[in-house]
């Protein structure tokens, strides 16, 4: 999480010089920049979900196998490209399609890929924790995100004016799980 932290601070550390050599004040540095640190701020929030979440996957975690490490592998990649298209984000307004499409779909499979890890820590007896393996709520609140963020970006691809308002709807995953279970899902 670290490196992928830096990676996404680094254009904003790079304005400063170059802001000392235009002679710009120290407050332009932050208003002329604010949708970098916007992004910035937005990827960080982003990024440290992720890695809660993935966090918690791994204390169910009882053993180790290659489709375990190949998603979390795939997982590890979609949180290292995160800052590409989080500078997308801040460089192209929020109106074209391809950035917020690309910046959702991002996160989309980050999320799929941990979504993945959930049902396998949960259902794969050789991942399992013998002890504590992960419940179905914890499968269902995964998958819910992953519906909720394909729904997003379905959204954005037909409506691309809602851009990243369509990200709201991650706001319904707890209705939806509530409703999977309900359904007996």
């Amino acid at each position: 999480m670290a490196i992928a932290v830096t990676l996404l601070v680094l254009p904003l550390v790079d304005v400063v010089p170059e802001a000392v050599n235009a002679h710009q004040r120290s407050v332009e540095v932050v208003t002329e920049h604010l949708p970098q640190i916007w992004a910035f701020t937005l990827s960080f929030v982003v990024i440290t979900r992720l890695w809660f979440v993935h966090h918690r996957v791994f204390e169910h975690v009882g053993g180790y196998t290659r489709a375990l490490m190949a998603l979390n592998t795939g997982w590890l990649l979609a949180i290292v490209i995160l800052p590409f298209p989080t500078e997308m984000v801040a460089s192209y307004p929020g109106d074209d399609r391809f950035t917020v499409m690309l910046y959702i779909g991002n996160v989309l499979v980050a999320t799929a890929c941990q979504a993945a890890l959930t049902v396998l820590s949960h259902r794969d007896p050789d991942v399992a924790s013998k002890t504590d393996p992960a419940g179905i709520e914890s499968v269902r609140s995964a998958l819910s995100a992953v519906a909720l963020l394909a729904l997003s970006l379905a959204v954005v691809a037909v409506l691309p004016g809602v851009s990243y308002y369509a990200l709201l709807l991650l706001f319904l995953s707890k209705p939806v799980s509530r409703i999977w279970s309900r359904v007996g899902i």
